[in-house]
């Protein structure tokens, strides 16, 4: 992926990112950090069939669109006050992202006015899939406007047979991978991003329990089968580096998963101590490191892989080995880092000469600092 687009979501009322390989995002609190990340993680939702369940958490269509004029920019030009200006089309909720190969773009809106109790529920006014941009009739692979979508086979275009749910994505809906299978493709790689926005860590704590473990690919996006990862990556992963790593940021410790049967739990064998402490006797921000370590470390990377505000609860002398894990993992997937922690974003740039994107909120709305609209990457 090398491009973001996302428009009209929150405070991101126009806003288009260039990526690489490791993209570093800072701001102030308030910025639109986690809207981006957000708006971001709904892309993969909407593939997966739940847009409009993440949008309902959120308050519904109408509590997500940009509340403020359509043309601010244009008012700051001339320096008169910020004022509301009449909407000349309906408001459009839209997230897309283009790669090498293939682009993609939902757009949202209100549904229709009805008695319907459904009714903030979004309605998608328009879906399209593409080869790789620039887009063109000829390399276009899905088109839908409202309930009316067509997508190309090998001997052209056709219909769907169905009509597909006003507040699902078709990629969610689509049958027949022998007759799409670009579609397919891209559907399952959207469902392949993985997500992580901090673990809990209470005395309730799933990563606190002893839990059935089976060997596991991908860390879940709670943490809750840590010591199964973590497990899995010493038997089929990069166990010396995973060792490594610990030793990196915890100096005289030493990894340990403990249990018997299938019941396993996370320990840390200290040094200097008769026994390994349990995951019960871990602190916050050890419990929290070994979780970005299963992420990163998995023997399954992902295609993106997305870490918001990571250093919750570390002490500041592990943020640059958790920058040395980061910029590993960035070797064998493309990473995003949302972060508050200037020393995070400063050592992810030493370490692979990333500079931070920086986001900052003017006039309500969420503008990366110092990029113009020449700057601004193509789209669509």
């Amino acid at each position: 992926m090398h491009t973001f687009a996302v428009a009209n979501y929150r405070s991101l009322r126009d806003l288009k990112l260039a990526l690489t390989p490791l993209t570093v995002v800072t701001g102030a609190n308030g910025s639109g950090k986690s809207n981006l990340y957000r708006a971001l993680r709904l892309l993969a939702q909407a593939a997966d069939g739940r847009l409009a369940e993440a949008l309902a958490l959120e308050g519904g269509i109408p509590s997500v669109q940009w509340a403020g004029p359509a043309d601010i920019r244009r008012q700051v030009r001339r320096g008169v006050p910020i004022q509301g200006t009449a909407k000349k089309a309906p408001l459009r909720v839209s997230f897309g992202f283009a790669a090498a190969d293939v682009a993609y773009e939902i757009s949202l809106g209100l549904p229709t006015p009805s008695t319907s109790r459904f009714a903030f529920d979004p309605e998608i006014k328009t879906e399209t899939v593409w080869q790789k941009p620039p887009r063109r009739p000829s390399n276009t692979w899905l088109e839908r406007e409202g309930l009316h979508v067509r997508a190309r086979e090998r001997d052209g275009w056709s219909r769907l047979d169905f009509a597909p749910a006003t507040n699902r994505s078709v990629l969610a809906e689509l049958g027949e991978p022998e007759r799409f299978p670009e579609l397919f493709a891209l559907r399952e790689r959207l469902r392949g991003w993985r997500f992580y926005d901090g673990f809990r860590t209470d005395a309730e704590s799933p990563l606190r329990q002893p839990r059935i473990g089976v060997r596991t690919g991908a860390l879940a996006h709670d943490g809750r089968d840590l010591a199964a990862a973590l497990q899995t990556i010493l038997e089929i992963g990069d166990a010396p580096a995973l060792h490594a790593a610990v030793e990196d940021a915890f100096p005289g410790s030493s990894l340990q998963v403990l249990g018997a049967d299938a019941q396993l739990q996370v320990g840390l064998a200290v040094e200097g101590l008769l026994r390994p402490l349990s995951a019960t006797e871990l602190s916050d921000g050890t419990l929290r490191y070994l979780c970005l370590l299963a992420a990163l470390a998995s023997p399954r990377p992902p295609e993106l892989l997305v870490l918001n505000e990571p250093e919750q609860s570390l002490h500041p002398d592990l943020l640059r080995p958790l920058a040395r894990q980061i910029a590993r993992a960035a070797g064998r997937s493309r990473i995003w880092v949302i972060t508050h922690a200037r020393a995070l974003a400063d050592a992810l740039e030493d370490l692979v000469g990333a500079p931070a994107v920086e986001l900052a909120r003017e006039f309500g709305e969420t503008r990366i600092v110092g990029q113009g609209l020449l700057d601004e990457p193509v789209w669509p």
